[in-house]
């Protein structure tokens, strides 16, 4: 009699039994891959075996693989919590500085600036430079800016907007000043905007649009209130535009002009700006048009001091930094690693894998690049493991269980019988 093949079911029911309960631990692990027990038969070797003939001796573990597929994806509220929509891991750098793959998206921010999980693993990317260039090459520990943002001097003015061609033509006086700020009826059109010095220091600029002659706008820009080309007595035109018949883009000037803001004092000779030099102003998208005076857009590039206030993650990676002073700056990107054979990897516990020979080399890239998929900030993947699937599975297991114990039962029974044999 043998119990070789009862004994080897309820071995591997009883492992098949962990496996499930595993699973069903994990339900509500985000980031956690379901695995399964899979089983192969067994059978003695025997010299001159023919066919079918041999009884097996039982079944035995071949693998317990793990199951990489899509789990949901639960929103959270949190920007600093990132699912993987797609194919692909995160890569960390553990305390002692080995490299770990997970999938589990819950990161914050330590006290260095460092994103970190749970666990304190730095997650890997690439840095992004003072300007908010992402610099891609090899991945290194993601951290983020803590010192907040520089000023940036004005440099570049562009203004988009339409001069009304049906304006009439505004005629100086024969002495005095060709324009008066505080007189409307001096000029046609007037528009505002905020430049920055280098220490940060906001410039209010009102900018002056004269018609004074058919086709013919001249352009007066005050810093403070006090014109910046000429004298407070006499200001002068910065710089005059002139259009072709048929009111499209000017034919001068020709391009950009470059101009100086001096500095600034109020009324006690403190300086309330510096000196900005050089600014180009680009009118080049202007137009002169039978409608009304309408800015359609104007941007300048420089900015105020800030700090960091918040941050997101876009699904390409970029981990984008939104500071005090309304500018939003790239810190780095987020790169994922995929693998020939993720079933290969071997799990080490706290949602992390490290590869092996068995799953090859990493392939990485950024996210939404080649097989990548792609980020969701503010979103978890939940665990892939189907309850309702495994609680099917584990009254299976049972089954399967009781019925090798009965096969035992039913061996000793008949082993029994034939020790009580006269």
């Amino acid at each position: 009699m043998s119990f070789q093949q009862g004994l080897s079911g309820l071995n591997t029911s009883s492992k098949n039994l962990e496996v499930i309960g595993n699973n069903i631990a994990n339900a509500n692990t985000f980031g956690s891959k379901a695995s399964r027990a899979e089983f192969a038969d067994m059978y003695a070797g025997m010299l001159n075996a023919t066919g079918g003939s041999d009884v097996g001796m039982g079944t035995q573990i071949a693998a317990i693989t793990q199951q990489f597929s899509q789990g949901a994806i639960t929103a959270t509220e949190n920007s600093m919590d990132v699912a993987i929509n797609g194919a692909g891991f995160f890569q960390v750098h553990d305390p002692s500085g080995s490299l770990l793959y997970t999938r589990n998206g819950q990161f914050k921010v330590d006290r260095d600036g460092y994103v970190v999980n749970n666990q304190g693993d730095k997650l890997l990317g690439y840095m992004a430079d003072a300007n908010g260039n992402v610099v891609q090459g090899a991945a290194t520990e993601l951290k983020l800016p803590t010192a907040g943002i520089s000023p940036q001097a004005t440099a570049d003015v562009t203004m988009e907007m339409n001069l009304d061609s049906r304006a009439t033509v505004i005629t100086p006086p024969a002495t005095g000043p060709q324009i008066d700020f505080d007189d409307p009826k001096t000029y046609t059109s007037a528009t505002s905007m905020t430049a920055y010095d280098a220490k940060g220091q906001e410039v209010p600029l009102t900018v002056y649009y004269q018609k004074s002659a058919a086709d013919t706008w001249d352009v007066y820009i005050t810093a403070n209130g006090a014109p910046i080309s000429g004298t407070a007595a006499a200001p002068t035109p910065s710089t005059t535009i002139t259009y072709p018949t048929n009111g499209a883009a000017p034919s001068a000037p020709a391009g950009p002009v470059t101009l100086s803001i001096p500095a600034t004092t109020d009324a006690n000779g403190n300086v309330t700006s510096v000196a900005i030099d050089p600014v180009t102003f680009d009118l080049s998208k202007s137009t002169q048009y039978g409608a009304s005076f309408a800015i359609t857009n104007l941007s300048q590039d420089g900015r105020a001091p800030g700090q960091l206030n918040s941050i997101s993650i876009d699904p390409n990676g970029t981990i984008m930094a939104r500071y005090s002073n309304g500018k939003t700056l790239a810190a780095g990107q987020v790169e994922l690693a995929t693998f020939r054979n993720p079933q290969g990897l071997q799990p080490l516990g706290g949602n992390a894998w490290a590869s092996s020979f068995a799953s090859g080399d990493p392939i990485v890239g950024a996210p939404k690049s080649g097989t990548m998929g792609q980020l969701q900030s503010g979103a978890l993947e939940e665990s892939n493991v189907d309850l309702t699937s495994e609680l099917v599975n584990m009254i299976t297991a049972q089954r399967v269980y009781q019925a090798n114990a009965q096969t035992i039962k039913t061996q000793d029974a008949i082993l029994q019988t034939l020790v009580n044999l006269r």
